[in-house]
């Protein structure tokens, strides 16, 4: 009587673990909040300084829920930083009358649906490299290793360019050299 009790609980476990390793929902590979107890310091976004004007009458009205002046712009201080008009951007972030960055940007040609296309493939080959089965239940990111094969040696890439006569005044050295 114990023993079928026991052979039925091992059976359900086992069916247990089998149903939970077959999960096919989208595969993480990283586990970036894994143990993670203490609030994510990248997600607070140092503000711009605080400026006052001569003139405290020009200032706009407050827009409760809307921008202010302090709020840091990312999308517009990186079209400022590839030379373009962060003033020329139309409401929904999109460039409108900036042809210089756009024809500097798109000079090699423009696949349109390429995003949706490389989401898809790397959402397959993420499946394909989802880790093994206690990776998967104690969350072990498995990013580095499935994509090693794909990582760019960045001191044979900085030799290349050295040999070519490209200046590299900046680049660290190889810590392996030392």
């Amino acid at each position: 009587m114990l023993a079928t009790k026991m052979t039925r609980a091992g059976v359900a476990l086992a069916l247990l673990l089998v149903v939970t390793a077959c999960s096919r929902g989208e595969p993480q590979l990283m586990h970036t909040n894994r143990g993670q107890v203490a609030p994510d310091e990248f997600a607070i976004l140092p503000g711009k300084p605080i400026e006052i004007p001569q003139n405290l009458s020009t200032l706009p009205a407050p827009t409760p829920g809307g921008t202010n002046r302090t709020d840091a712009t990312p999308i517009e201080d990186a079209v400022a930083a590839l030379g373009g008009s962060p003033a020329r951007m139309r409401p929904d972030g999109q460039l409108s009358a900036d042809g210089a960055l756009i024809r500097q940007t798109t000079r090699y040609g423009v696949q349109p649906g390429i995003r949706t296309e490389l989401a898809a493939q790397d959402l397959e080959f993420r499946r394909q490299h989802r880790g093994r089965l206690l990776e998967r239940w104690f969350r072990v990111p498995t990013y580095y290793r499935a994509y090693r094969p794909q990582e760019l040696n960045q001191y044979n890439t900085l030799e290349r360019w050295r040999a070519g006569g490209a200046p590299t005044p900046a680049a660290p050295p190889d810590p392996e050299t030392r």
